[in-house]
């Protein structure tokens, strides 16, 4: 009997890496975005979770997606499927982009030198936000990947200069322009729980850090965050607790206008992707300033709630601009059947943030790359179920847009 047994049995073998050990029971980005919950303390996770007032704009990025069902195709012979693209003048292994995300530190230390290493790993572009906890040289010292650098218009335009420097001198190709948070929205988990970046040490912060013992001690034992691209500059590096809102509105410029964007253009010589654009009129106006790509986002759902969603503008977008610049679709992207729609409808790649942080968040780095894999393996099966041999050959036709 202990024979037969044995011929059906067979014992996992036991994993060693803790990190590894979580992800063998996750199988999508809820799952990893659970196992963040549970891992981090509860600030720091609503703090990437959260979104603008009652949160409807971040629902309604993704029932957009789930408002788009497919029309697939059989019989096609299809032997091999092809998931590359051309984005920017360089051909990426998928149509993805890892966006830029501010303190990301607070998801695990080493922070966006694990993000970049996976999207190096990966052969993608990698966001680097100003607000970033690991600073443009520490990034581009870990990763020869395609980095882009992500910029505000602060009040001291000779800081901006400054940082357009610095990501020249390290190589970045790409500069993000963020438009759409000259003033913060209001994040009303952050006002619940009094969240200060870095966490203020209250009695609350004691009781949440026991119990989530291995963030704290990660915590405890790394350098302090601070804003690391900031740190001999006149606007606060994050050294002591302030709330985001306070520093964001106190720091940026809010008169913010085309006219800056025209400045941005004339400085830098690389390519240029405007991010935050939510309207028609707005997408062609960048057109006009010579932009080379314009990113459909709200932000996540993080600023203006009732926004937009990035996917329901996309068609009439696609429509205005006529194939005159490239489209990044950024929010509610949790698929790789959500990169497939996308594109379908006409957007050259999408961008992503809080997956990566629930997976930075979740497992460390290994945890971006099952983030990355996830995107990856999602978009070549839904291509082979639908029918469709490549990216580059995706299009309406493969899909039905009902109203949500």
């Amino acid at each position: 009997m202990l024979k037969a047994l044995r011929s059906v049995v067979r014992l996992r073998r036991f994993e060693r890496n803790g990190a590894l050990r979580r992800l063998e029971r996750s199988s999508n980005l809820e799952d990893l975005r659970l196992l963040a919950k549970k891992r981090l303390p509860g600030g720091v996770f609503d703090y990437i979770d959260g979104a603008a007032e009652d949160e409807r704009t971040a629902v309604r990025n993704m029932q957009g997606f789930e408002a788009i069902t497919f029309k697939p195709r059989v019989l096609r012979g299809i032997e091999s499927i092809d998931t590359s693209t051309e984005l920017l003048g360089k051909r990426l292994p998928l149509p993805l982009v890892l966006a830029p995300t501010g303190f990301t530190r607070m998801a695990n230390s080493a922070g966006e030198l694990s993000v970049a290493r996976a999207a190096e790993r990966a052969g993608l572009p990698y966001g680097l936000s100003t607000l970033s906890t690991r600073s443009i040289e520490e990034v581009a010292a870990v990763s020869s990947g395609e980095r882009w650098f992500q910029v505000y218009v602060w009040r001291d335009r000779d800081l901006v200069d400054e940082m357009l420097e610095r990501a020249a001198a390290c190589n970045y190709s790409t500069i993000i322009l963020t438009v759409d948070n000259t003033v913060l929205g209001r994040r009303e988990r952050d006002v619940r729980r009094g969240f200060t970046l870095p966490p203020k040490i209250g009695l609350d912060t004691i009781f949440d850090g026991l119990r989530h013992p291995s963030w704290t001690w990660d915590f405890i034992t790394s350098e302090p965050i601070k804003f690391a691209n900031l740190t001999e500059s006149t606007v606060g590096d994050g050294s002591d607790p302030v709330s985001l809102a306070t520093y964001i509105n106190t720091q940026l410029d809010p008169s913010l206008s085309w006219e800056d964007l025209a400045w941005l253009r004339d400085r830098w010589k690389g390519k240029l992707v405007i991010k935050g654009i939510q309207s028609v009129n707005d997408a062609l106006l960048s057109v006009d300033y010579g932009v080379d790509a314009v990113a459909l986002s709200n932000h996540g759902g993080r600023q203006l709630d009732d926004a937009p969603a990035p996917i329901d503008l996309l068609p009439e977008v696609v429509a205005a601009l006529g194939g005159q610049t490239e489209i990044i679709v950024d929010g509610g992207v949790r698929r790789g059947s959500d990169i497939v729609k996308a594109v379908a409808l006409g957007a050259n790649a999408c961008m992503v943030g809080r997956p990566y942080l629930y997976g930075l968040g979740a497992a460390g780095e290994v945890g971006v790359d099952f983030v990355i894999d996830h995107f990856a393996t999602g978009l070549e099966r839904t291509l082979a179920l639908l029918g469709c041999p490549s990216v580059d050959e995706l299009g309406p036709q493969y899909l039905s847009v009902n109203k949500h």
